[in-house]
């Protein structure tokens, strides 16, 4: 492989293109296994379902204001970039910081070692965790084993295709993207019209709902959603960006509302709320049993192979971004701002967030971080929203192709909910709540080392 060199990203991507990689990005092991943990919270079939509107809506308000953003400055690094001319370089390496020790890189090892589950079935031993060895690092042994080997197979091939090329990249994420979605509706179909449910399911009800759960509720569902920013990361390789970001922010983040009601409307429609907040697991492999009987689990299988490695490839894509641009203003090491002299990608950032995600598959530690740091995808949404209005009160001659559909209302609330979550997570788990914070909190020396680093580079 040629020595990388400092160079610029290129603008080859259109607005379906991105918008691919939103759906790619927010469609993944969310969707299959958070629905029982919402129904639980929520055991009333119109609150269980308001959540999911109520978090789809959310998800668009904070999409049309990214895409503001993203149209106004329209570089790498999403969330990163608005924090940064917002609020300061601070704020803004917390969010890259918390993107890359467990945002992207938790998400695709938690992903990778789901799918395992699945092509354990096509391929006898591909989830065997009984350990060929173990490293004895003191606290976090790093475990190697047929599973967490098959695993980090997968986050290496994804690596590999997307340092290879944003041609092969998009393809791969377009016809991966294009595969999700098809099957899905294609289940979605066919569990209405030759499925075995009952409608009254739609309004039947297990229990009282507490306003308090409710609200703890949509930190799940504003999880399962996330990812309808990708578009933010990658706005520097998309052409005209004034116009195809909104686009891409619109199409992609409409799409999966559509999806995520209609599967939750089907699952709803199988089993009643009550029933579904009991399903151990993925709750569609359960619906497709009801549905389809003995043949379903190749089916979903299948299904879900498609639907994580998908998730897998727009987070290859998406996360190195960050990384990029937080090494471009010295607040990463220097390596990760270098794009490849052939293929014009962010190599080195993309082996970075491969190589961290291989090392939690091996530690066994990505489900964890991934449930401390949860919420932090809620409140980084929250803050780079409120920096909106930040830039628009310090810049309002700035040109802005694009502006927020109903601002400043739906932006308001969109920051207001992300806080009310928060601020009710704080309070109903205080200690993952509080871990994630230490998480975060542990990127502040590396802060300042590089900062220091950068000012003294003798």
């Amino acid at each position: 492989m040629p020595s990388p060199t400092p160079a610029s990203l290129e603008r080859r991507l259109g607005p379906f293109d991105a918008a691919a990689i939103i759906v790619a990005n927010v469609i993944g092991g969310g969707i299959l296994f958070t629905p029982p943990q919402v129904a639980a919270a929520v055991p009333s079939a119109f609150w269980f379902l308001g959540a999911w509107l109520a978090g789809g809506g959310l998800a668009f308000a904070g999409a049309m204001a990214y895409a503001e953003l993203a149209s106004l400055r329209p570089r790498a690094g999403g969330e990163y970039v608005y924090l940064r001319e917002a609020f300061g370089r601070l704020a803004a390496f917390l969010t890259g910081w918390t993107s890359f020790v467990a945002g992207f890189t938790g998400a695709i090892a938690a992903s990778a070692i789901v799918t395992t589950f699945y092509l354990e079935r096509f391929f006898p031993g591909a989830a065997n965790s009984t350990p060929f060895f173990v490293v004895p690092i003191p606290y976090v042994p790093l475990t190697f084993s047929r599973q967490t080997l098959v695993a980090i197979a997968a986050i290496v091939l994804m690596a590999f295709v997307h340092i290879r090329g944003v041609g092969p990249g998009r393809i791969m994420g377009n016809v991966l993207a294009a595969l999700k979605v098809s099957a899905l509706l294609m289940f979605i179909a066919l569990g209405f019209s030759i499925g075995s449910g009952s409608s009254a399911n739609l309004s039947a009800s297990g229990g009282p709902v507490m306003g308090s759960a409710w609200l703890l509720a949509l930190i799940p569902v504003m999880f399962t959603y996330s990812g309808w920013n990708a578009a933010g990361y990658i706005a520097e390789e998309i052409r005209d960006p004034g116009r195809n970001v909104p686009r891409a922010f619109a199409l992609g983040t409409a799409a999966v509302i559509v999806i995520y009601l209609s599967l939750n409307v089907l699952y709803l429609y199988v089993l009643p709320v009550g029933e579904l907040a009991k399903v151990q697991g993925s709750v569609l492999d359960v619906i497709a049993d009801r549905l389809l009987g003995a043949r379903a689990g190749d089916i979903m299988g299948i299904v879900s192979i498609i639907s994580l490695a998908a998730s897998i490839s727009a987070m290859t894509f998406a996360g190195p971004r960050v990384y990029y641009a937080m090494a471009r203003d010295g607040l990463f090491f220097a390596t990760a701002a270098k794009i490849h002299p052939q293929y014009r990608t962010p190599a080195s950032a993309i082996a970075a967030q491969a190589m961290w995600a291989s090392l939690l598959v091996l530690s066994g530690s990505a489900d964890a971080l991934t449930n401390y740091t949860g919420f932090s995808i809620v409140l980084f949404s929250g803050v780079a929203v409120l920096s909106l209005f930040v830039l628009r009160r310090r810049e309002p001659g700035a040109p802005r192709p694009f502006k927020a559909l109903g601002y400043p209302v739906a932006p308001a609330i969109f920051v207001a909910a992300c806080f009310f979550i928060v601020i009710n997570g704080i309070y109903s788990r205080p200690g993952p709540t509080g871990a994630g914070l230490l998480v975060m909190a542990a990127g502040i020396p590396l802060y300042i080392w590089l900062t220091r680093r950068r000012s003294h580079p003798g």
